[in-house]
């Protein structure tokens, strides 16, 4: 069993006196952190959002052209849209733009000032009629052939091959993307250590079934469940990290505008409760194990990617510990040699809805192999007026990619052409799932764990489910 921690110092023994049982040290791996092109400095909204699709061309171009001629070859001619000749075989490096009929547009919003009917709401905006542009710096051509429209979305950048037939269209015979950025080796470990991920805690929900569990995920992570060998196996959980949606989405205010004064002072008051709770559930936590704690969709920090740290300010209990780190989202850093990489899930929720892609693994596998966090941004998916550079270029591949926010537990691996290996993991929405999962920093292999609660009328009792 672990004691809490009377002074807040990282790497403190964990447990009880000796006299009570054995004590457990927590396991120790080396932290770097490699978020920092995802803080903002200067924040500017006066700049165009052109600027962020001119540079991610000029960024990936290279990339691009290299790829083209691995799969095409060395001699394949690379041109730009104003060079290109009728009939000519030809390749050219661009960015894609999808028109799509049924996408939402500002229209929905000024709808009932011109009597105009809105949109209905969708789970997909994609349909048979919709059409894929290419641009580059200059021009832009419409694409046909082979190639998949539903699955591509707008800021795809990507390398086509074919010609330009006579009615203007480019026929594309194949395609290719950047694929996954080179990758820094990963330590070899002697034994097994585990990051734990979570996400969608819904803090201020309601949900009595939820509390439950994540007391339960508390007290499993802290040693306060299980036997000496359970106790033992949780001090192997070097890191927690929980990635976004802290709050529920009840907390939030952004329908204050249709409601009385009095309502919108409840939805404010119920925030400021959540984060007390929040507050509490990582005291618990931050006194035993190192916290990395990134915003979600429904947190209080900017709207917009890259989401910035939660202020230390909402936090008077945990932020005394040196272990509660305050990160950004995404989220990037090194855990023993191993990089982790994620979202809370923003990114891929968007993708969902604009192509044809059903699975959040499918979703992330097709963002690392186009080499890009969020091709959707800023299109349909809100982002920072980046001019110079563009963060969300993968220049390194990582070996954890993950997303919060998911309907249910996926994770699987996947390699790249030059040998590289990732684990894929969509890290369930604990508050509707009471799902976490543990990924071992050893072998990178991953494992759901499920806190499950019996009502009152089968059984006056919890359980723990582990998973394998």
């Amino acid at each position: 069993m672990f004691s809490d921690l009377t002074v807040p110092k990282e790497g403190t023994l964990l447990g009880p006196p000796a006299s009570e049982g054995p004590v457990f040290e927590r396991v120790r791996p080396s932290y770097v952190s490699c978020s920092e092109r995802f803080k903002l400095g200067e924040r500017s909204f006066n700049r165009q959002y052109a600027h962020i699709y001119a540079t991610r061309l000029v960024q990936m171009s290279p990339v691009l052209v290299k790829r083209a001629q691995q799969k095409w070859g060395a001699g394949v001619p690379i041109r730009k849209l104003c060079e290109i000749q009728m009939g000519e075989q030809c390749c050219i490096v661009g960015t894609i733009f999808k028109h799509m009929e049924l996408q939402p547009s500002i229209l929905r919003e000024i709808s009932e000032e011109h009597n105009l009917l809105p949109q209905p709401p969708r789970a997909k905006y994609i349909c048979q009629s919709d059409e894929l542009i290419l641009e580059d710096e200059l021009q832009r051509i419409k694409l046909e052939g082979n190639i998949d429209t539903q699955k591509l979305v707008t800021g795809s950048v990507v390398a086509v091959f074919g010609a330009e037939k006579n009615d203007g269209k480019f026929t594309v015979e194949s395609y290719c993307t950047a694929d996954l950025p080179c990758q820094p080796p990963r330590k070899d470990l002697d034994a097994d250590q585990y990051v734990l991920l979570a996400s969608g805690l819904g803090l201020g929900g309601g949900s009595a079934d939820s509390l439950l569990g994540l007391q339960l995920l508390i007290d499993m992570v802290t040693g306060q469940l299980g036997d000496e060998g359970e106790q033992s196996g949780a001090a192997r959980i070097s890191r927690v990290l929980l990635a976004g949606n802290l709050l529920s989405q009840s907390t939030q205010g952004k329908d204050s505008i249709n409601k009385a004064k009095y309502l919108t002072k409840k939805t404010q008051a119920g925030s400021v409760e959540a984060i007390r709770m929040l507050d509490e559930v990582l005291v618990q936590l931050v006194a035993s194990v190192p916290v990395d704690l990134m915003p979600g969709e429904y947190d209080p920090t900017n709207y917009t990617l890259p989401q910035q740290p939660l202020h230390r300010c909402m936090f008077p209990l945990s932020r005394a510990y040196p272990t509660l780190h305050l990160v950004s989202n995404p989220f990037q850093a090194e855990i023993n040699g191993v990089r982790f990489l994620g979202t809370s899930g923003q990114n891929v929720n968007d993708i969902f809805k604009y192509s044809s892609m059903d699975k959040h693994l499918d979703i992330l596998e097709t963002t690392l192999r186009l080499s890009h966090l969020a091709p959707t941004a800023p299109d349909t998916l809100g982002c920072y007026p980046f001019y110079q550079n563009d963060p969300f270029i993968l220049e390194e591949c990582p070996h954890v990619y993950f997303c919060g926010n998911a309907p249910s537990f996926q994770s699987k691996r996947i390699t790249g052409a030059d040998g590289q290996e990732v684990l894929l993991v969509a890290v369930p929405e604990f508050s509707t799932t009471q799902t976490a999962c543990l990924v071992n920093l050893r072998n990178l292999e991953c494992q759901p764990i499920s806190f499950s609660a019996f009502s009152a009328e089968d059984e006056e009792e919890s359980e723990m489910n582990i998973s394998h």
